[in-house]
């Protein structure tokens, strides 16, 4: 996962502009959404990077793992274990023998 001192720099940015004041689960979570249509913008119209700027498609998806890692740390919530966990439950819905290779969903492969 995210390493501490990187999850500390970013909430320490927030913290020196009092940007963190305006963080509540839910304006974290609409900003979230809001850099994420950002970065699926940089595929608008095709399957590669628009003009070939990977830099532009880092910088968005960096903004949308700093909202999260903001949301986590507003919610007291463990990335770690919360990360897991969901993967833990992906892994019984999904299991390997019914759904590997396939795209289909949860209800379709039963």
């Amino acid at each position: 996962m995210i390493s501490d001192s990187t999850v500390k720099a970013i909430m320490e940015a927030a913290r020196e502009r009092d940007w963190d004041r305006f963080h509540s689960p839910a304006t974290l979570s609409r900003s979230i959404s809001i850099e994420a249509a950002e970065l699926l913008e940089c595929y608008q119209w095709g399957d590669e990077a628009r003009d070939g700027d990977l830099g532009h498609v880092a910088d968005e998806l960096a903004d949308v793992l700093t909202y999260c890692i903001e949301m986590a740390e507003c919610m007291g919530l463990d990335m770690d274990k919360i990360v897991l966990d969901k993967l833990a439950k992906t892994k019984l819905k999904y299991p390997v023998e019914t759904s590997k290779g396939s795209t289909e969903k949860y209800r379709e492969l039963h």
